[in-house]
């Protein structure tokens, strides 16, 4: 159990957490809740004992492993399936020594454990965490330092799942993942055998992952039972109660004040009024849960309505190099108020069509047909860097609007979401979300006709995720959306637009339909995207190709010489004298081993035969 007991915690000066406890079952999925800033990070820190608390404990069973996602995303020259196999460090060194080990009792014992911690299946399971998050079985035999830092990131996160350890803490998974990752980590999570805690602002995955919600505001954990849903009304309740007891009490404090008022001066009172005044000293205010206000977020309207459609394309094909185009036949058409949602794998183009559709790529072939005077804005979350972090909000609003009077300047300010004081902080100093908030506001300041979003939730709390999807909703213009958040595709969007195979489809269905497609395609040992070559990290020649099979079939062999060694070692062990009569034991757990062995020398050859196969044919249609 982690039991976390009166636990006070500063950072900085300002303290964080206040004299908090909770208990955290073993078993549980717990999410971990609060708005941006509160120490959720923060607790992660003292769990791990990275950071030293002010004062109370944090106590974990003495044989927990605690896994997180590293800080940094994997490089170097090992494959994607090497690195995430090596994050089980018991099963790594077992393999290393048992390719040493010569004593019959060791070897024995190498290899029983193997097959307690079900290392021969290992393989298998790091493939299908790393095809959940993205990774086609190409890709996986390729070299981590081939990958962008993003989908490093990714590597990352499949070690840590891989690794299984009793306590998983995970914070904010999904702000490296696509829609198709998210719903794939959501169903996993769901079903995870140990402990886990994960710091999200992605409803979806809190109400579908999570048994319970560890709550922290204004410095107290507090523990609900149930999904985040279960939650906003377990608070709500708490919250009317409060209300209640605050009102309930405030009447009986003007009671008793009342009594002392009237009879403090009256010598045969005298002792009744100060029995009064002791009840009023014992009357401890009610702490009532304060929600913090959220900051509307707004765009403002176009100024002309424009004739529809806004923007039409007619069997466009683009890209970045004409003999290889990224997206064909690309025929679509966005009316004044429409709102799309793209959906697709990253990798298969949906940048490409935004670029498209915002005039920064020319089709190769075909026809874009925009309306008269169209104004789009694009929001994206890489132009986040691209803000002068030494100028303030209001220096950025000033420089969009020229001469005018500060009061306006000022005014404008407020209406983005910075208001006093708050517009003179530099951009540099604003946490994730303030600078998603000050860029949303810039990227639309001139009221225009569509709006683009490429992921613009991932440095947004819950609260404010749902004060953008009003602010969407209430936006008299189009607005196309490229994101990983569930919950708001399925407020806002009213279309849902398929980027796969090369081009762009409307998609016959809903979310839940998705779901079920992603989560069947990326259970398969090949999915449809893998079979019919429309992975796109980045594009590779055919050669390339040939090149990453001779890899697998180097590695295939490099495994059957390996698992052949270990089991001569075995047959060796069992062909001591009289060592199923002196040892029964042993000889029965080197047995079990050995067959153990033979299995995963059938799936090596397996995997060698077909990469020879693949590789064949490869050669043949060069």
């Amino acid at each position: 159990m982690l039991t976390i007991t009166d636990l006070s915690v500063r950072l900085a000066g300002r303290l964080l957490i206040d004299q908090s406890s909770a208990q955290i079952t073993p078993g549980s999925r717990v999410g971990l809740v609060g708005r941006n800033g509160t120490g959720k990070s923060t607790l992660f820190k003292v769990i791990r004992g990275e950071l030293a608390a002010e004062s109370g404990t944090v106590t974990l069973p003495p044989r927990w492993q605690v896994g997180s996602l590293a800080q940094e995303a994997p490089d170097g020259p090992e494959s994607l399936i090497t690195v995430v196999l090596k994050a089980d460090l018991e099963r790594d060194a077992l393999l290393r020594e048992a390719e040493t080990a010569d004593d019959p009792h060791r070897i024995a014992e190498i290899q029983t454990r193997l097959v307690d911690i079900d290392a021969h299946s290992a393989p298998a399971r790091a493939a299908a965490i790393l095809s959940g998050l993205g990774f086609s079985a190409s890709d996986q035999q390729r070299p981590c330092s081939e990958f962008s830092g993003g989908w490093r990131m990714r590597v990352a996160l499949a070690a840590t799942l891989f690794a299984v350890p009793d306590l998983l803490l995970l914070d904010e998974p999904t702000n490296y993942l696509d829609l198709e990752g998210t719903l794939w980590l959501e169903d996993h999570l769901a079903h995870y055998p140990r402990t886990v805690i994960v710091v999200s602002h992605d409803r979806d995955l809190l109400e579908s992952s999570v048994d319970q919600i560890l709550h922290l505001e204004r410095g107290k954990l507090t523990l609900y039972k149930g999904s985040y849903s279960s939650f906003e009304e377990q608070r709500a309740a708490r919250e009317m109660l409060d209300a209640k007891a605050i009102k309930r009490q405030e009447a009986e404090r003007a009671r008793l004040q009342a009594f002392v008022d009237r009879f403090k001066a009256k010598a045969s009172k005298a002792r009744q009024a100060q029995s009064r005044v002791k009840m009023l000293e014992r009357l401890k205010p009610i702490t009532a849960l304060v929600t913090d206000e959220v900051h509307e977020i707004s765009f403002p309207p176009p100024e002309k309505t424009l004739s529809p459609p806004i923007i039409a394309v007619d069997n466009a094909t683009v890209g970045y190099d004409a003999a290889s185009p990224v997206l064909s036949r690309v025929t679509l058409r966005i009316d004044n108020d429409d709102r799309i949602a793209l959906l697709g794998a990253n990798g298969n183009g949906k940048s490409t069509l935004v670029k498209l559709l915002a005039g920064r790529l020319a089709p190769f072939s075909g026809k874009v047909t925009r309306a008269d005077k169209l104004s789009i804005a694009y929001f994206a979350q890489h132009q986040l860097d691209e803000l002068n972090v030494d100028a303030s909000t209001y220096d950025h609003v000033r420089k969009l609007m020229g001469e005018a009077p500060e009061a306006k300047i000022r005014a404008r300010c407020g209406a983005i979401g910075f208001s006093g004081k708050a517009a003179d902080t530099p951009a540099g100093k604003l946490s994730g979300g303030e600078k998603a908030r000050l860029l949303l506001g810039l990227a639309t300041f001139f009221g225009p006709n569509m709006i683009i979003l490429d992921e613009p939730t991932n440095h947004l709390d819950i609260d404010s995720r749902a004060a953008l999807a009003e602010a969407i909703n209430d936006f008299p213009g189009a607005v196309i959306m490229v994101s990983h958040d569930r919950y708001l595709i399925e407020a806002c969007a009213d279309q849902l637009w398929l980027v796969a195979d090369r081009t762009v489809t409307n998609f016959d269905g809903d979310l839940d339909d998705y779901r079920r497609v992603v989560l069947s395609a990326r259970s398969a040992d090949a999915s449809p995207r893998e079979r019919n070559g429309t992975i796109e990290k980045p594009q590779r020649s055919r050669n390339d190709g040939r090149g990453s099979l001779k890899k697998r079939i180097a590695d295939a062999e490099t495994e059957i010489a390996r698992i052949t060694e270990i089991i001569a070692k075995i047959d060796a062990a069992l062909s001591l004298p009289d060592i199923f009569t002196r040892d029964p034991k042993q000889a029965a757990q080197l047995s079990k081993a050995r067959a153990n062995a033979a299995d995963a020398l059938a799936r090596a050859e397996e995997q060698w035969l077909d990469a020879s196969a693949q590789f064949d044919e490869a050669s043949s249609t060069a």
